[in-house]
């Protein structure tokens, strides 16, 4: 008799002869197996499979319609990890024709007539054996997922602590979170109609938030200023891109990567007026020229302590005058043409719901 973890396996017998399936059923019924699924008809197996996954397959190779060879390629087809062991019901002996069932996916195989000993003994091995794969691959589903939950929630935290990072810069210069919240959405669509992939889109929305964090090093006298800078005042406050990309420097993760480069390069122009490295053109990465058109289009618009808020009108006729020159003119383009959907990230992340 089977073990009581075996006796409800289910069994799928597939044989056009009624004699057989019948001769089967009795074997499987009085040693015990009360999970019997019997099939005359070769072209239901792979739909009574899908109904209810089955843990072994006992399979004639002879029938109309479909042989057992064309079943095992359907089963094959489905991909399943799990499987079950199939055996073949052949009254052939060949060796080539054994060989061929077994490259076709066969586990084994049972000569006809049927030995009952065999055939059971035979049956409870195989069982056996699927038990403990199954066992083994929820374990490993289980295991899997432990590890992905955790590094989500590993994925998480470091992306709270960096935009928190960037928020501390913003109120630094009294500004609000509300700024890189709609910087970076700004910059994730403006990637999104570039054809960026959904990580990618992901990434810069992330990393944008620490554009500015060089701002930690730049003094209070110089950083909270509200008129306009010396010269030497300006030199200082330019610093601010590279102490930024310093401060982001020495992580490997594509995360911090694209934040330190648009750290570095989201003040550089098209035209090469930019700092800290005057950099120009397509030199320039696509990161950080995403960054500068979000950037100073949400700045512009955004009342500050030194300055009212510029009408929209107002701050997409500069963005206009300066394509070619400050931006990239095919980001320029593409702002145009996304220009309702970054007014609706404007209205989301306004002042009062941001905060």
């Amino acid at each position: 008799m089977p073990s009581d973890s075996l006796s409800n396996e289910r069994i799928l017998i597939v044989d056009d002869e009624p004699a057989n399936l019948k001769l089967l059923d009795r074997m499987l019924g009085q040693q015990g197996y009360r999970n019997r699924i019997l099939i005359d008809d070769p072209r239901q197996v792979v739909d009574r499979y899908r109904q209810a996954r089955t843990d072994l397959i006992l399979l004639d190779i002879n029938m109309p319609y479909l042989d057992g060879f064309q079943v095992m390629e359907r089963l094959m087809a489905l991909n399943d990890p799990l499987l079950p062991p199939i055996v073949i019901l052949t009254a052939q002996h060949g060796k080539d024709f054994l060989l061929r069932a077994l490259t076709a996916g066969a586990r084994d195989f049972i000569t006809k007539p049927f030995d009952r000993n065999e055939l059971l003994m035979r049956v409870h091995n195989l069982l056996q054996a699927q038990l403990a794969h199954r066992l083994l691959h929820d374990q490993k589903t289980v295991l899997e997922n432990m590890v992905r939950a955790r590094t989500e929630e590993l994925y998480r935290t470091r992306l709270q602590i960096v935009q928190r990072l960037g928020m501390a810069s913003e109120y630094r210069d009294e500004e609000t979170g509300s700024h890189i919240l709609r910087m970076s959405h700004i910059c994730a669509l403006l990637a999104r109609a570039l054809g960026w992939s959904d990580d990618q889109c992901d990434l810069i929305l992330n990393a944008s938030p620490m554009h500015d964090i060089g701002k930690i090093g730049i003094p209070d006298s110089i950083l909270l200023k509200p008129g306009k800078f010396e010269p030497q005042e300006w030199e200082v406050m330019k610093t601010h891109a590279v102490i930024g990309a310093k401060l982001l420097e020495g992580d490997d993760s594509d995360l911090l990567r694209m934040a330190r480069e648009i750290a570095l390069t989201h003040h550089e122009k098209w035209d090469g007026s930019g700092y800290p490295n005057g950099l120009s053109g397509i030199s320039i990465p696509v990161a950080g020229r995403i960054a500068a058109l979000a950037d100073v289009f949400d700045a512009l618009t955004s009342e500050r302590p030194y300055k009212k808020a510029w009408t929209v009108q107002a701050a997409w006729d500069l963005i206009k005058e300066n394509r070619g020159k400050h931006f990239d003119p095919d980001l320029v383009d593409i702002f145009e043409q996304q220009f309702p959907a970054i007014l609706e990230i404007r209205e989301r992340f306004a002042e009062s719901s941001a905060h």
